[in-house]
């Protein structure tokens, strides 16, 4: 989606994910590093949000697939990222295996090689597939430990597993997977013609930069913080 073609309201709603994802490391930062309560940053609410705002930037990106030209070569960009992030993530002790640009990455990648098969997918087929299998797979998954040491990707882990940030490709592809759905039917115009015509103020650039924005705000946040504890000498 470039120049004219951009549907500003796909940008504000990712705007709005990153603009939450920022907020929600804030608050991480701070409780790590300023030692404030923990449950500023995790509690039965927030957990909630987070999942639902983590799956609507999911969403989103398979919405966008549908725009792309190429999703393969999207794709090993948001990877290349990825392998930056976690780089740094183990130079800083907090190592991230499977994170969400791993996971969207892979998910890109996935779908610009298969998807001319769910093309073929009759009817509503393959949003309620995606929805079933969303809901059996996060039960199969979930918490689930394993001595395999190599089925992580998938979401099933092994004793003593850590990931600064995980986002395993099940149940999440079948959320991707909705959202290329869902593009399909935003390209087509099935839309209401305000959702192709609103424009918000300054989300919508902010869901441009996504990915910039993903790779610099930690440092930036990480940074702040550290700041704001010596000038008010809470550290």
């Amino acid at each position: 989606m470039k120049g004219r073609e951009r549907i500003q309201s796909i940008d504000a709603l990712r705007g709005l994910c990153v603009v939450l994802m920022c907020a929600h490391h804030l608050l991480y930062d701070l409780t790590e590093i300023l030692d404030a309560p923990w449950v500023i940053f995790s509690n039965p609410v927030f957990d909630v949000l987070h999942t639902v705002f983590a799956g609507m930037f999911i969403m989103l990106s398979g919405v966008s697939s549908r725009f792309s030209r190429s999703n393969v070569k999207r794709g090993i960009k948001v990877l290349v990222c990825a392998a930056v992030v976690s780089l740094v993530s183990w130079l800083m002790h907090s190592p991230i295996h499977f994170g969400g640009l791993h996971f969207l990455g892979t998910a890109m990648i996935f779908y610009g090689l298969t998807g001319k098969l769910w093309e073929k997918l009759p009817g509503p087929l393959l949003p309620i597939c995606c929805v079933l299998l969303t809901a059996a797979t996060s039960g199969l998954t979930s918490g689930k430990v394993t001595d395999i040491r190599w089925l992580w990707p998938f979401g099933i882990v092994y004793p003593g597993f850590f990931s600064g940030d995980y986002f395993p490709i099940f149940p999440w592809i079948f959320v991707f997977l909705f959202g290329t759905w869902l593009g399909a039917k935003i390209k087509e115009g099935r839309f209401p013609k305000r959702f192709y015509t609103v424009c918000p103020p300054l989300l919508p650039a902010i869901g441009r930069k996504a990915l910039i924005i993903y790779m610099l705000h930690q440092p930036v946040l990480y940074g702040l913080t550290l700041l704001a504890g010596k000038i008010f000498k809470i550290i």
